[in-house]
């Protein structure tokens, strides 16, 4: 199960065929970049954007930003090349689209390190179908799975639902979704917002998907990475009441008390295992 902390506040997809956007991606202040060569993808691009996005990610010229490529599904007439060229490459972690069954993550993980990839190499996967939703709970059983990702765009479709705010038909969907992958230790990411902007709609889809559990939004606009990074991040004072609740509980433990108390309330373990998790959250925000 994956319990370390990692900012994943704002994912940022770009486009792998867009040289200039793979350039500005350097200097971007998100905390994931998911380098596309699926979907923002046009079919006669397909190669160049390979290319593209091996060269940048082969030469690590994305600083401390964790890097994810994602893939074409495997039974389309790009996947493998896809996936071989992440082998070479070796990102974070490379995105699977439309995951329905464990099957097709053993299948790449198979098939990338029959490519010469690294066996130890963290996959992530698109839920974005009905189907997918209906098997998530054993696929997130899948060895080296280490994030969820919401396809709320394609979801809405297969679901005649609406992707816009307030995402009604959605919020079902969301919720059961979060439920596994925690019960997995796995991390989760909200879908994107349908539009360019960062207005007020989008301030409230993000801070929906806070509310309702998810460790940040993925993201189709670098102006929207600023409000992601805030809402989904750890302010000041949040930060300082889980410092103050460490603090009350190790001088109970120091006197040799039985329970701790806060600010008039007992303090349980996880309590503290909360205030851990924030701090490291913050810190990793800071540096």
């Amino acid at each position: 199960m994956n319990q370390t902390s990692k900012l994943r506040r704002s994912v940022l997809y770009m486009p792998g065929s867009n040289a200039r956007a793979l350039e500005k991606a350097r200097t971007l202040d998100a905390d994931a970049l998911i380098l596309d060569l699926e979907d923002a993808v046009a079919p006669e691009s397909k190669d160049i954007a390979r290319q593209q996005v091996s060269e940048a990610v082969g030469a690590e010229a994305f600083g401390h930003r964790e890097v994810i490529i994602r893939i074409n599904p495997l039974d389309t007439q790009w996947g493998l090349a896809d996936l071989e060229a992440a082998a070479a490459a070796r990102p974070n972690a490379v995105l699977l689209p439309k995951v329905e069954t464990r099957h097709q993550l053993i299948d790449a993980r198979d098939r990338l390190i029959a490519a010469g990839g690294n066996s130890q190499q963290k996959f992530w996967m698109m839920a974005e179908t009905p189907r997918g939703i209906l098997n998530l709970d054993d696929i997130c059983a899948a060895p080296g799975l280490d994030a969820v990702v919401m396809g709320t765009s394609d979801l809405g479709k297969e679901l005649r639902v609406s992707n816009a705010q307030p995402r009604t038909g959605l919020l079902g969907t969301l919720s059961s979704s979060i439920l596994v992958a925690r019960a997995h230790g796995l991390d989760i990411l909200d879908g994107v917002y349908p539009g360019v902007a960062a207005d007020a709609d989008f301030r409230g889809s993000c801070e929906q998907g806070e509310a309702l559990g998810f460790d940040g939004k993925t993201l189709i606009h670098p102006l929207q990475i600023a409000i992601a990074n805030e809402i989904f991040g750890i302010s000041e004072a949040q930060a300082i009441h889980a410092e103050a609740m460490l603090t009350s509980w190790q001088k109970a433990r120091d006197a040799g008390e039985g329970i701790a108390v806060h600010e008039g309330k007992l303090i349980e373990q996880l309590h503290i295992d909360e205030a851990k998790r924030i701090l490291a959250l913050y810190y990793l925000a800071s540096k």
